[in-house]
């Protein structure tokens, strides 16, 4: 599965800062448990790869959903090259996450497997997370 946008407009955009809290996108809406950011980040498309994967093994029959997608190509310079001579090419793609961010979700589980699953995607991701439960409304 590539996780990387199908068309862009730019090939090449810049960083950028990560600021504020997560006004869209910080509450359960696909499944009874998710997975929030704790920090601001990047999180790379192999990182949600191996959070899907994790999330899949650890409860199987049970409703894994993603929650944000490697919108931002990541540029970098090959090591040992001289200073100068333009901006890197893409090497990965990446999602911006804000403090909040609710990452993944699971869902037709019980507490204690989507607690397993979760806990399992939150080693595998770059920033801190914690386990929250969808409110009754």
């Amino acid at each position: 599965m590539k996780n990387m946008p199908k068309r862009f407009k730019h090939r090449k955009v810049q960083k950028g800062t990560i600021r504020g809290l997560a006004t869209r996108g910080h509450t359960v809406e696909f499944g009874e448990w998710g997975l929030q950011a704790l920090q601001p980040g990047w999180i790379s498309a192999r990182h949600l790869e191996a959070g899907r994967v994790a999330a899949n093994r650890a409860a199987p029959g049970s409703r894994v959903t993603i929650r944000v997608f490697p919108h931002k190509p990541i540029t970098s310079i090959p090591a040992e090259t001289r200073m100068g001579k333009g901006k890197g090419e893409p090497e990965y793609w990446a999602a911006v996450v804000k403090t909040g961010t609710v990452i993944f979700e699971i869902g037709s589980t019980d507490e204690e497997t989507a607690r397993l699953a979760l806990n399992r995607v939150a080693h595998k991701l770059p920033v801190n997370c914690r386990l929250i439960k969808r409110r009754v409304r």
